[in-house]
């Protein structure tokens, strides 16, 4: 274990039980100190029972949290150094914006002056200044989302916890803090540990993003490897706007190799592939890694246009394959990019995904290409 990760967060084999059922299942993990993590996953996962057992609310049946380096066992919440904020705001409503930002120091900070500093200095920081003498019922939920940010922010503290903090605000709100978080989280220096069911919140957000499902830890990578290797099915689904397509298949082996049947063409497996044959998989493509292309392409497959979607930033067509299976593809908007009739697409083959059918655990592919059939 390195310096810099006794100074984060460990989790050792952390289970929380409630009659009978688990919902933590041995839960194992580490953020280095100064980075991101966001647990990612549905609701019931164990996401939020997991950020209140780091935070002492909860006692975990068995297992060891360890803040910078410290066993945290049998420490009170309000000694772990742990800030935290959650999905609803939880403000004092008789208290405004200044006494509920200071409230979270004011038995521990002495100095009115050094605390009064504090509670400006954070509040000038998320732009909530204006408002300190406010209300909760005066604010907007931004506002609201921001003190309630604040509160966990002004103690410095080594550890922050926030559970989803972003889920009840408005759509412009969510997009400018997933921009602004990562630099504010950065400038105080603290480790995180972040909770949401947005995908697009954990890509924008995570240094590194751990993908729960019934309490278990599904997968662990940084934002690019989730998404270019995602380990199961599931969690290919989960990451990606439009969904990944995804077609049953049966691998088959000719002469050049093992290769996969898609629209009248072969994709063949090569390079060290296990054999496969007889065997059942879904194959996946992203939507992305789909273009138009030309019948003399050697790598394209036919398809016919179903419907166009205009989606601002992006446009979204539905094809089907010869074989008649439903086919998305995206692009950025304003292409001449043909809107009915037969086509051709093509992709890059190193960007195919494919899962065993039964487990829906990934197959690592090592190389592919695409032969058309005569």
């Amino acid at each position: 274990m390195t310096e810099k990760s006794l100074k984060g967060l460990q989790l050792d084999r952390i289970v929380k039980r409630y009659k009978g059922d688990t919902v933590l299942n041995g839960i194992s993990l580490s953020v280095d100190s100064g980075s991101t993590l966001v647990l990612f996953g549905p609701s019931g996962a164990g996401k939020t029972v997991l950020l209140r057992t780091i935070a002492g609310v909860i006692e975990p049946d068995s297992g060891q949290v360890s803040i910078n380096g410290q066993d945290m066992s049998g420490v009170d919440p309000e000694d772990r150094g742990v800030g935290m904020a959650f999905q609803n705001f939880a403000l004092f409503p008789h208290m405004s914006a200044y006494k509920n930002i200071a409230s979270s120091i004011e038995v521990k900070e002495r100095s009115a002056s050094r605390l009064d500093a504090a509670v400006r200095s954070v509040a000038e920081l998320l732009k909530i200044d204006q408002v300190l003498d406010h209300a909760p019922r005066a604010l907007s939920n931004g506002q609201k989302q921001r003190t309630a940010l604040a509160r966990a922010l002004v103690g410095s503290p080594s550890l922050l916890l926030l559970d989803d903090p972003l889920r009840n605000v408005d759509a412009k709100l969510r997009f400018e803090m997933r921009i602004e978080l990562p630099a504010l989280l950065a400038q105080q220096g603290t480790t995180v540990v972040y909770v949401t069911q947005d995908y697009k919140e954990a890509m924008a957000l995570g240094d590194t993003i751990v993908v729960m499902t019934e309490g278990n830890i599904q997968q662990t990578g940084t934002p690019a490897e989730i998404y270019l290797s995602p380990a199961t099915i599931d969690i290919a689904k989960q990451f990606g706007d439009p969904v990944i397509n995804l077609f049953d298949v049966t691998p088959q082996r000719d002469n050049k190799g093992q290769y996969i049947s898609l629209s009248n063409s072969r994709i063949y497996l090569e390079n060290g592939i296990a054999d496969l044959t007889n065997g059942e998989y879904v194959l996946g493509i992203r939507p992305q890694a789909l273009r138009f292309s030309s019948a003399s392409d050697e790598e394209s497959i036919a398809a016919t246009v179903e419907a166009v979607t205009p989606l601002n930033e992006k446009t979204v067509t539905l094809l089907l394959t010869a074989g008649g299976r439903e086919l998305l593809l995206s692009r950025p908007a304003g292409l001449d990019d043909p809107e009915q009739g037969p086509v051709h697409v093509s992709f890059d083959p190193s960007a195919i995904h494919l899962f065993e059918k039964d487990s829906g655990k990934r197959v690592e592919l090592i190389n592919t290409k695409t032969e058309a059939v005569a």
